[in-house]
């Protein structure tokens, strides 16, 4: 009798493999773990062939390549096995449909949210230093006339200091200055989701989960750590990176699985 799901040739199925391969090489599932920067329950979940966690067959198929090369594995191999137990290799027509039409009309795709907010901001504080300024016994009107010299003659030179915008520095936790502003001892990493979505995960230097899931097209996260931020982005090429103030050239590709990690000073790639 034959069992429908069973691999051909008795050979044993993917997540089968992954954890024979561990076995052999007497490593655990915590230093798999370690070394991949995969977490243990995904881990887990595909020894025993469940990919629902893996977030889509893209993150699934980085994340088999990953682990078949930290077990000894021929990654190729073990994943064009995955491809042929779930239904072949992801077609890549939407990612290279996707790509064409950014470059057709880059800016007019997605709206100046940044620049809105800083305008934003600027009217806000422009308001608010006139209000100040002008909220003495006389009302704001008499200074801002320049013609009205009688009796405003012997202030005369105070006047410009009045109607001058002080114009402060916008809130940093809400403009493009938060990175920039970070303090010097930490690191600071931004991701913006531009060209797409985006499953990511984002952990502490020492281990903890700061946050993971999926960054959709417009969304953005702030993460800061005092020594080391450590990412894993499954789809690179849609997500543009900001690391302690500056914009990180080129992050990935799309549908490309990268895992970078990032401390204090100018981004390097860790």
């Amino acid at each position: 009798m034959s069992i429908g799901n069973s691999p051909p040739e008795d050979r044993p199925s993917v997540g089968r493999a992954i954890q024979q391969a561990r076995i052999d090489a007497r490593l655990t599932v915590d230093e798999v773990s370690t070394t991949t920067r995969i977490r243990v329950p995904i881990v887990h979940a595909i020894e025993q062939d469940d990919f629902s966690r893996c977030g889509g067959d893209v993150y699934a198929r980085g994340h088999v390549r990953t682990l078949a090369r930290a077990v000894g594995l021929d990654p190729d191999d073990l994943v064009a096995r995955y491809d042929a137990e779930h239904g072949g290799r992801p077609a890549p027509t939407p990612a290279a449909t996707l790509f064409e039409a950014e470059r057709i009309r880059p800016e007019p795709s997605r709206p100046n949210w940044t620049a809105a907010m800083v305008a934003a901001i600027v009217a806000v504080v422009g308001f608010v230093g006139f209000t100040l300024f002008s909220g003495g016994d006389e009302p704001a009107g008499p200074p801002v006339a320049r013609e009205d010299t009688s009796s405003e003659a012997p202030d005369g030179e105070a006047g410009p200091a009045e109607t001058a915008d002080p114009k402060p520095d916008p809130d940093p936790s809400v403009s493009d200055s938060a990175i920039a502003a970070a303090p010097a001892d930490k690191v600071t990493v931004k991701l913006v989701a531009e060209d797409g979505q985006s499953w990511f995960s984002a952990e502490a230097h020492n281990g903890r989960l700061l946050e993971e899931g999926v960054l959709r097209a417009g969304d953005s996260r702030t993460f800061t750590d005092d020594k080391r931020i450590d990412l894993v982005l499954g789809n690179a090429g849609a997500v543009t990176l900001f690391v302690n103030g500056k914009e990180v050239d080129k992050v990935g590709e799309m549908g490309q699985v990268q895992r970078l990690s990032y401390t204090k000073g100018d981004p390097e790639q860790g």
